[in-house]
């Protein structure tokens, strides 16, 4: 027996309080219906008697298909995975910096409070602070700012935070709004803060227990960082009445504050007290904007792809809309993601395929699986099937490394107007896009000379929108200053290494743009009179230069930016049926519950209900699944006592087989055995299971109990299956 994927794979562990969804994955209805075909052997075996090699055929069908179901279990989640930690290291990578700049800030602050003396044991043992000036009784205080409304996508920020000044040789704790409720007060942040730093072993809500502690010999050597997360959310008096006694404490505690603000700097003078603010020493840190997260996210996971999984355009349009016009956060856009690998291995048979296509670790296969010749834009090419399966993978992945490289080099020249990896990637999915390459929205002329300005009624030019973003990027290289083109080469140098078709043609203009700067250092060494002179002249070539960048970037996107949508193959790696995603994401949970009810011989499994219709309700359906099959024959209200007569005929039945059971018996010991199971149905069992499934109809939300208007119906709330 083969082994199970739940044995291969290593859950992380959960949490009383991570709440993050999970998935399951069903098997995937495949293309042609085998289960017809082995059914007509089936028959035609009773017949006609055929030998023991089509049984073998169809387990070893049976086989492969339950392997590939283990494959495609075991792809998504080694995908995710990826995922997941290819977003861990680019906020990683974003964050550095200032997680650097912050380590370097608390030590220099540890130093400053250590100044000023270490108290003796006798004081440092004491149950209340030492009184001292003023000045020795501030705390130095970091607001980092966000530049983020919501703060869901900076949880795991102060998290990574935590865990770097705590290998740096730090005591850290990660206090919450929810600690600084006015429901629990300074003792709920004191317990927390001392589960925390003392690793659990004491949960006091004394602080004097915190500074015995620090002063032993192995921990006051380390300062002791206090990370507020959201201080936007706390509690103004909680929080206020707990920096103020930090303060009376810092001598025997060198308490050090880190706080998280969403956009305002002064963010502490809105919410504290002008006396809590007197005693904070404040320094400013900004962490990276959101629109350069959402970037370094777009690009590693999706236009970069780490696991080989894509978006079809309408999926990333709907995806793009959901992150726009909704919260706006990357949390939201992240789970879209994943709800969209679920989906494509949920419905993609061919799926298991996928895992290391686009991993350069990965030895790729020569072709595609024969599964593969009956996809749709495999059926509609006019090479052969030979033909078409040479290519295999690693076709694919030349032509998704040239279409990466050109949004990239794409993002780098609209950075300067703003323009978001996400749009340009929305766009570069177009399936239009090959229909629009004979036109001249990829051309680099200026939009005056473009035939996408149409005229209206009063003869005033108005742009088309459509398809244009790629094209008005393109243009924009020919305003770019000197220095800025110098620049843009640069990147686009790094960009296509490794990509020989494009990586020539950048070398080629950076060449000539060193022959453009030598020339005018010699223009800057002539006299005045003569530079003046050759001014024009240097502006013609600096703008000749511009033109010629500008239709290099007009031929890799003509030539290279090939639409995923209409690449060979593309259904094992890109998922398209935004209806689907639509459905995960947002659902439409009573619809379900009522298509679950009125198929639930699907989920059971049942034998006695398979093989009955299902629109004929009988005795071995689930109540509940009974009384809502019976409410159909009923409109927007039902009679309790006409629904309650049909449900007790129903369940009253006996069937034909438990009656045969009870007379077959040829012994005594066996007719005793056959007969006890066989209990009497009593009116008052039939009373308590109709009440019960009403309740449950009703908690389900599909029913509305009896009124006093009306107390012999109820009403059906929902319809419109």
């Amino acid at each position: 027996m083969a082994p199970s994927v739940a044995d291969d794979l290593s859950l992380p562990h959960i949490s009383d309080n991570d709440l993050k969804p999970f998935f399951v994955l069903h098997k995937a209805s495949p293309r042609q219906h085998p289960a017809k075909k082995s059914a007509g052997k089936a028959r035609r075996s009773v017949k006609v008697n055929l030998s023991a090699s089509l049984d073998n055929n169809h387990e070893a069908e049976l086989l492969d298909d339950q392997s590939h179901e283990n494959l495609r279990m075991k792809n998504f989640h080694n995908t995710w995975m990826t995922i997941e930690s290819t977003i861990k290291e680019c906020m990683h990578n974003m964050n550095a910096d200032v997680f650097n700049d912050i380590d370097s800030w608390v030590h220099k602050s540890f130093d400053s409070i250590c100044s000023n003396g270490r108290p003796d044991t006798n004081k440092a043992t004491c149950s209340y602070p030492i009184v001292t000036d003023v000045t020795a009784k501030q705390l130095y205080t970091a607001l980092v700012v966000m530049n983020n409304m919501e703060f869901v996508d900076d949880l795991q920020t102060f998290a990574d935070l935590g865990v770097h000044l705590n290998s740096h040789g730090c005591h850290v704790a990660n206090l919450s709004s929810v600690d600084f409720s006015p429901k629990t007060g300074v003792g709920g942040c004191l317990r927390s803060l001392s589960r925390q730093i003392l690793k659990g072993s004491i949960d006091s809500a004394d602080i004097s227990v915190l500074a015995s502690w620090y002063m032993e010999k192995e921990n006051f050597k380390h300062p002791v960082v206090v990370i507020i997360e959201d201080m936007d959310r706390c509690s103004e008096p909680v929080l206020s009445d707990f920096i103020l006694m930090l303060s009376e404490w810092v001598i025997k505690i060198p308490v050090i504050l880190i706080m998280g603000v969403a956009t305002m700097l002064d963010a502490s003078k809105n919410i504290l007290s002008s006396k809590t603010v007197q005693h904070l020493s404040l320094f400013k840190f900004i962490l990276g904007s959101p629109a350069d997260r959402l970037d370094a996210i777009i690009e590693a996971v999706l236009v970069k792809p780490c696991t080989g999984f894509l978006l079809g355009h309408k999926v990333a349009g709907f995806i793009r809309n959901c992150f726009l016009r909704q919260d706006g956060t990357l949390t939201s856009l992240i789970r879209a993601v994943k709800m969209a690998i679920v989906q494509h291995y949920l419905m993609e048979p061919i799926s298991f395929t996928m895992k290391g296509l686009l991993d350069e670790h990965t030895s790729l296969a020569d072709s595609w699986p024969s599964q593969a010749l009956e996809l749709p834009s495999c059926v509609r090419l006019s090479e052969t099937k030979s033909e078409v399966c040479l290519g295999g993978p690693s076709k694919m992945k030349e032509v998704l490394d040239l279409w990466s490289c050109v949004v990239l080099c794409l993002h780098e020249v609209g950075k300067n107007h703003k323009t978001t990896l996400l749009d340009l990637y929305y766009e570069a999915l177009d399936p239009k896009l090959c229909n629009m390459r004979d036109s001249d929205y990829l051309e680099s002329k200026p939009d005056h000379q473009r035939s996408s300005w149409n005229h209206n009624m009063n003869g005033e030019s108005v742009k088309i929108h459509k398809g244009d973003l790629i094209g008005h990027t393109i243009r924009q290289i020919r305003d770019l200053s000197p220095v800025a083109l110098f620049k843009l080469l640069e990147k686009w140098n790094k960009i296509t290494d490794g990509v020989n078709e494009i990586h020539e043609k950048v070398k080629e203009l950076q060449s000539q743009e060193k022959l453009e700067n030598s020339s005018s250092k010699e223009t800057a060494i002539r006299s005045r009179r003569q530079a003046i002179r050759n001014v024009g002249s240097f502006d013609k070539c600096t703008t000749a230069l511009n033109e010629k960048a500008a239709v290099v970037m007009s031929h890799m996107a003509r030539d290279y930016m090939q639409p995923i949508e209409s690449i060979p193959f593309h259904e094992i790696v890109c998922f398209t049926d935004v209806d689907k995603l639509q459905a995960g994401l947002l659902g439409d949970p009573r619809k379900r519950i009522q298509l679950d009810l009125l198929g639930a011989h699907t989920f059971i499994k049942c034998s006695c209900c398979s093989t009955k219709s299902e629109s004929s309700p009988i005795s071995t359906m689930h109540d509940t699944t009974l009384m809502y099959s019976l409410a159909q024959e009923y409109g927007d209200v039902i009679n309790l006592h006409d629904w309650y007569q049909s449900f007790r005929g129903i369940v009253g039945q006996q069937t034909v087989k438990d009656r045969n059971r009870s007379k077959v018996s040829p012994s005594p010991k066996k007719r005793k055995t056959a007969i006890e199971p066989q209990k009497k149905i009593t009116e008052a069992s039939i009373q308590a299971r109709f009440c019960r499934a009403v309740t449950e109809l009703q908690i389900t939300g599909l029913l509305r109990m009896p009124s006093k208007r009306r107390p012999d119906y109820v009403q059906r709330v929902a319809f419109g299956l």
